[in-house]
């Protein structure tokens, strides 16, 4: 069980980051207690090439202005105002590239969570889906920009070999990205029950 380190973030290809995210492990602390599962989706997002992305044609705006930064921090952003969602900043600093973390399986403080997302029994719903694994960590934008390298939000590697299972597709809610829309960047443990309902 090792934490992932400023150099595994650092790296040029979002979509291979992506990949290997499935099966690495995402914790918080707060207020003394630990939560967290294992990740079983995610979705690349590649800076300022990619019309799916919030840094595409290199924008810049208060909400995503973090995502210039080195990689290895937490870009969080309130999406409808309702939810809000968890993306881990990658590549070198200026290149806006950022994985979404859609889905986790909890493998730590379900009560916790379960309390958080005002939920009874475990069930999929918990953390299934971008907004609700973000409650149920209790990530929120008091989180935006926190190192993955520290103590409060970060990745460990608990040497689980999910590759054979991993599987891609198209993400999900960017019509509006043209041939974008169409890139296989999303990723995900086939036929785990955590994944998100499309």
């Amino acid at each position: 069980m090792t934490k992932l380190n400023e150099a595994f973030y650092l790296r040029d290809q979002v979509w291979q980051i992506s990949k290997e995210l499935i099966g690495k492990f995402l914790f918080t602390q707060i207020d003394g207690v630990t939560t967290g599962g294992m990740i079983v989706e995610t979705e690349a997002y590649c800076g300022i090439n990619d019309r799916a992305c919030h840094a595409n044609n290199g924008r810049k705006t208060k909400r995503n202005n973090i995502m210039y930064e080195s990689g290895g921090r937490a870009y969080i952003y309130l999406c409808y105002g309702i939810h809000y969602l968890f993306n881990v900043v990658t590549n070198i600093k200026g290149r806006a590239d950022a994985v979404l973390v859609r889905a986790i399986e909890p493998c730590q403080g379900v009560e916790v969570m379960l309390k958080r997302r005002n939920h009874n029994t475990l069930q999929n719903q918990l953390t299934q889906g971008p907004g609700s694994l973000s409650m149920a960590l209790g990530i929120n934008l008091s989180h935006y920009g926190k190192l993955l390298t520290g103590k409060t939000i970060w990745i460990e590697d608990h040497q689980i070999d999910v590759e054979h299972l991993i599987h891609s597709g198209p993400r999900i809610g960017i019509v509006y990205a043209q041939e974008d829309a169409h890139k296989l960047w999303r990723f995900y443990v086939k036929d785990n029950p955590w994944v998100s309902k499309i």
